[in-house]
């Protein structure tokens, strides 16, 4: 996810009819690499006429991209983010940035002061862009979340995720300073091309991350921040 500045084509929209509802399935299949369950119409359905955030992002008249997300208990004030998708071949126009600060919009308009989200901690764009770009804390690491999923990206691993709190309120968390890191976990550069080339060496990474992560937590540390280079940075709380 870019933070190039999108084109003035570039639209958000509530979806409401069912016709925008079956598009917005269909371009979560097409991200998800076919996976019919990614969120099917009746659910995204549902989740609208419930008050919920469900929209789709424009490219003039195309649906590009959707952004779906429920509340959480009345009294955290939070609603959690469960999928966002674009397209393949336009995740690097900024309208991943675009989704969320709408998103950070309506929410505020609702009096929610959190968003959370999870995220596949081997994919270092958007632990990049999580992190360091909106600077939203990590909060917890998860192991094996959703159990086995049968699409195109997380078929045949097992679905570890880092769950993050944006404070819609607050500043961005900042990456810690270099002498507030006491140790880092590093992750791949491109885990997908990594799947493609070597399944295996991708699993071996799925388990260093995850030991590597579980321990530093186990130890009393939190997740500070993400870097380029070094991956995950662990400080003192």
């Amino acid at each position: 996810m870019s933070e190039s500045t999108p084109e003035p084509r570039i639209r958000i929209e509530q979806l409401e009819t069912i016709e925008q509802i079956h598009e917005a399935a269909a371009v979560l299949r097409s991200v998800w690499a076919g996976d019919r369950d990614a969120m099917p119409p009746n659910l995204i359905r549902a989740l609208a006429y419930s008050g919920n955030y469900v929209v789709g992002l424009y490219d003039g008249d195309r649906m590009v991209g959707a952004s779906i997300a429920f509340f959480a208990a009345p009294a955290v004030r939070s609603m959690h983010s469960h999928i966002t998708g674009v397209l393949p071949g336009l995740q690097s126009r900024g309208l991943g940035r675009v989704l969320k600060q709408h998103q950070r919009e309506w929410a505020f308009a609702r009096d929610v002061g959190h968003i959370t989200w999870t995220f596949d901690p081997l994919v270092a764009r958007n632990a990049h862009f999580n992190l360091r770009v909106l600077g939203a804390r990590a909060t917890e690491y998860l192991v094996d979340h959703y159990g086995p999923m049968d699409d195109g990206v997380n078929r045949g691993d097992e679905t570890d995720r880092v769950m993050v709190s944006w404070a819609l309120a607050a500043p961005p968390v900042p990456t810690p300073p270099a002498d507030a890191v006491v140790a880092a976990v590093a992750v791949p550069t491109d885990i997908a091309a990594l799947r493609r080339e070597d399944p295996a060496e991708a699993a071996a990474w799925r388990v260093r991350v995850r030991e590597g992560v579980l321990g530093h937590l186990a130890d009393g540390l939190a997740i500070g921040g993400f870097d380029d280079e070094r991956g995950y940075l662990f400080v003192r709380p």
